[in-house]
């Protein structure tokens, strides 16, 4: 095949058409995701909340940017086919329908994830192991066949894209087939090279500072910082960065891939970056507040982030601020509090000095889940998420 009639198929079955994406959320976060595409304005539609993240419909080149954008979701997925399956020969046959070599660079050996729920097909090794060679064989390089280097784009190193994914989930005998866009987690921001135990991710960071209300002009100050996600992440909000700008997705390598068209968003978005407000961070712990400074130190639009040893119940705003701003906590529980504290007594202790230093602040406070009826006595509203294993709150409202 020629590489114009291989590159007007990809037109024509691919680029040209609306498919359907989802955008996978932890527990808890769907709603903020659903709200970042409706604000964005991509291109997209459809979307709608279901269990496990947002679905929404679009031309490839619309979700690309997705990926560049969405500061919420763990990743997105590009759906390919559904069909019913009950035996392995039906399966094979189904997934020898779809035509990999548009979808996917040609000689890549994409990692396969199975997941299986009340199907008759029901073991994921056995149903990788039949899928695997029919998908590889759509993506070998044979003589005379057009691979993805060869198609006249411009391509990055294999080193720098993202290997590729292929996720197949069955539930009830529906199979489901997707693509990995994003390639490692969108959480992943490309910006943190150190962090410390137990870190908070980026995108659940980001959720707690959206439903606090946090905007570009406001003052953040996050008083129990450990490696500053809260504090990276709001810079980057304050800066209008995107958070995928210092990152590559997977995507990148896919033979719909617009390369023109995706360095044009990133173009645009670095049109509109701008210079972070105050943000002050700080921490008990010298060895948090060293991962932080190196982090700082990679980036300019960091230096506004103000990061100093301080304990936090020594810490009066009035004396970096006049202005009434976001103050978000992740303090220790479990395993990172200290043997000698007790959880309540610390929570009591933190929120009376919340009470008393930060009157008229908007707070994002983490809580442990359960305890979060016992702890508060801010009368803060519940935000419920999953991390680490852990169901958690965050307490959101003005002190």
């Amino acid at each position: 095949m020629t590489d114009s009639a291989f590159a007007r198929r990809v037109k024509r079955r691919v680029s040209a058409r609306v498919h359907e994406f989802f955008a996978v959320c932890p527990p808890g976060l769907r709603q903020v995701c659903a709200r970042e595409l409706t604000r964005l304005n991509l291109g997209i539609h459809d979307i709608q909340v279901v269990p496990g993240g947002v679905n929404f419909s679009g031309k490839l080149a619309d979700a690309c940017p997705a990926n560049l954008w969405l500061r919420a979701p763990s990743r997105i997925l590009m759906r390919l086919a559904r069909f019913r399956a009950t035996h392995f020969s039906l399966l094979e046959k189904k997934l020898s329908d779809i035509d990999w070599e548009l979808f996917l660079p040609a000689g890549t050996d994409p990692s396969i994830q199975v997941t299986t729920h009340t199907s008759r097909l029901y073991h994921s090794d056995a149903i990788a192991q039949r899928c695997g060679p029919i998908i590889r064989a759509a993506l070998d390089v044979k003589p005379g066949d057009t691979d993805l280097c060869s198609s006249g784009k411009d391509i990055p190193s294999q080193k720098d894209i993202p290997s590729q994914t292929v996720m197949i989930r069955a539930e009830n005998n529906r199979f489901e087939i997707s693509l990995d866009m994003s390639g490692p987690p969108l959480f992943k921001r490309g910006i943190k090279k150190q962090i410390t135990a137990a870190p908070l991710r980026e995108n659940l960071a980001f959720a707690i500072l959206d439903t606090a209300g946090f905007t570009g002009q406001d003052v953040l100050m996050d008083p129990m910082c450990g490696s500053g996600t809260f504090a990276i992440e709001g810079a980057m909000i304050q800066a209008r960065i995107p958070p995928g700008f210092y990152r590559r997705f997977a995507c990148e390598a896919w033979p719909g891939f617009s390369p023109a068209g995706f360095a044009h968003a990133r173009s645009q978005a670095a049109q509109q970056f701008s210079t972070a407000a105050s943000i002050f961070a700080s921490d008990v712990d010298p060895h948090a507040l060293a991962a932080l400074t190196r982090n700082l130190s990679d980036h300019a639009f960091l230096a506004p982030v103000h990061a100093f040893e301080h304990n936090f119940f020594d810490l009066r705003p009035d004396q970096f601020t006049r202005k009434k701003g976001v103050v978000v906590l992740n303090p220790p529980y479990g395993r990172r509090l200290e043997n000698h504290l007790d959880t309540t007594a610390f929570y009591r202790e933190i929120t009376r000095k919340l009470a008393m230093d930060f009157k008229g602040w908007r707070a994002g406070l983490i809580f442990p889940g359960k305890q979060f009826s016992d702890l508060n006595h801010l009368n803060l509203k519940p935000f419920p998420f999953f991390h680490g294993g852990l169901n958690l709150s965050a307490g959101i409202g003005r002190i």
